[in-house]
């Protein structure tokens, strides 16, 4: 279990503290334990839809490669970024599974770390 040293020495953990977060989870329950935490119960593609009506900042997802392929399902996704590693597993779970719809994504930007990471930034066609 993190005692939360690690979040304390994170140089993202001011930034995630002060930002919204919405929670989908099927298991947990109100009051989360994260500091600006929203849970989004139910129908996940539904909360994110409403959120996306609203006005507010962008939304983004960490983590969760479930929550992106039923939102890819829906077509609430605009748009990509994505962290090419140069690393190749001969096995694991993949992002874009053979049971979603197919997406021609156009590249709209690139970068590549020092470490030779490419992040590069997709939109739908």
């Amino acid at each position: 279990m993190d005692s939360g040293r690690n979040r304390q020495t994170n140089p993202f953990t001011p930034y995630l503290n002060q930002a919204t977060k919405y929670v989908v989870s099927s298991t947990l329950t109100e009051p989360l334990p994260w500091q600006n935490s929203i849970l989004l119960s139910g129908d996940p593609t539904a909360g994110v839809a409403k959120l996306k009506a609203e006005s507010g900042p962008d939304l983004g997802i960490v983590g969760s490669g479930e929550l992106v392929r039923s939102l890819l399902a829906a077509g609430l996704i605009d748009r990509y970024v994505l962290l090419i590693h140069p690393l190749v597993l001969g096995q694991g779970r993949r992002l874009f599974d053979d049971r979603g719809p197919g997406t021609d994504l156009e590249l709209v930007d690139s970068v590549t770390t020092s470490k030779g990471v490419i992040i590069g930034t997709y939109e739908p066609r």
